[in-house]
């Protein structure tokens, strides 16, 4: 008997679930026309390796344990003397995430992290572009259950995109509340 694949949760709840209610409330004659999540780009901006360039290591191995997958160093194009940077440092890290590895992330991010962040009330439903992008920022990472609190040198902010296939922000918006993202009203 052939072994069952692995499914990540919010990838069968979107299967099962979300697909029908997005056909149902914007009357999609076609199956492709349903939005979805193309991928999440998870962004990390590390200032203070200019410094010191362990620091830029230390912030690109917590973005692995954090996304699972090795980070891409985000370089300086050019100098710039009043900042110390010069062309070709290392001054971030990025991720893109795609697939099984995007919607596991996707739930940790909406169960685990987000309840973490302190004093936390909800994300800005006007932080959309005009594509049905969502970008958000996190000020701690520390906020992710990969990350041992007592082992971290340094406390990292964090952008986060979400991009979808919708083409306009409203079905965008539709698609992550349908994903239970905590949007203020």
């Amino acid at each position: 008997m052939p072994e069952q694949a692995y499914e990540p949760r919010m990838k069968a709840i979107y299967r099962e679930r979300i697909r029908a209610a997005m056909k149902e409330k914007f009357g999609y004659t076609n199956e492709m026309q349903i939005p979805k999540l193309d991928k999440i780009v998870v962004n990390m901006g590390i200032g203070e390796a200019v410094a010191d360039s362990k620091k830029a290591q230390s912030a690109m191995t917590d973005l692995a344990a954090i996304t699972g997958q090795k980070p891409a160093p985000t370089r300086a194009r050019q100098s710039i003397a009043q900042f110390k940077i010069r062309e070709n440092m290392v001054i971030g890290a990025k991720v893109t995430l795609r697939k099984d590895r995007m919607y596991e992330f996707l739930d940790r991010l909406i169960t685990i992290a987000l309840p973490r962040v302190k004093d936390f009330r909800g994300l800005k439903p006007t932080s959309f572009d005009q594509q049905g992008n969502y970008a958000l920022g996190l000020r701690e990472h520390i906020v992710f259950p990969e990350i041992n609190y007592d082992e971290i040198d340094q406390v990292w902010g964090m952008d986060i995109v979400v991009c979808t296939t919708a083409r306009t922000t409203e079905e965008a918006k539709a698609l992550l509340s349908e994903f239970q993202f905590p949007f203020t009203t």
